[in-house]
């Protein structure tokens, strides 16, 4: 993937996010800014992803700690660097435990 190609899919990604968060009942704001989006949850936790064009990689950072997701072209997602999990999945549970609310990443 080139480094355009990955500034194409992050901003992608990062738009089908503030789409989902946007048809949320609960009180979410977002701000993207720069190829970084911090979500503020209800309870004054945060959710922050960034892009790293050098290692073309999307950060993500929770309150529990922070994660690193490579483009997986062939499962068409993105994966976490250390055990493959998809930035979905952990999406899921990491809305569900800061904002309490269930949203469906699998469009991601």
């Amino acid at each position: 993937m080139t480094e355009s190609e990955f500034m194409v899919r992050v901003d992608e990604t990062l738009e089908r996010i503030e789409e989902i968060l946007d048809e949320a009942e609960s009180d979410l704001d977002y701000e993207t800014n720069g190829g970084m989006m911090t979500v503020k949850c209800e309870n004054g936790s945060q959710i922050i992803f960034t892009r790293q064009p050098p290692l073309k990689q999307l950060w993500l950072a929770l309150p529990g700690g922070g994660f690193h997701f490579d483009y997986d072209a062939d499962a068409g997602q993105w994966k976490r660097d250390t055990d493959g999990a998809s930035l979905n999945d952990l999406l899921v549970q990491a809305f569900a435990d800061q904002a309490g609310e269930q949203f469906d990443f699998s469009a991601i």
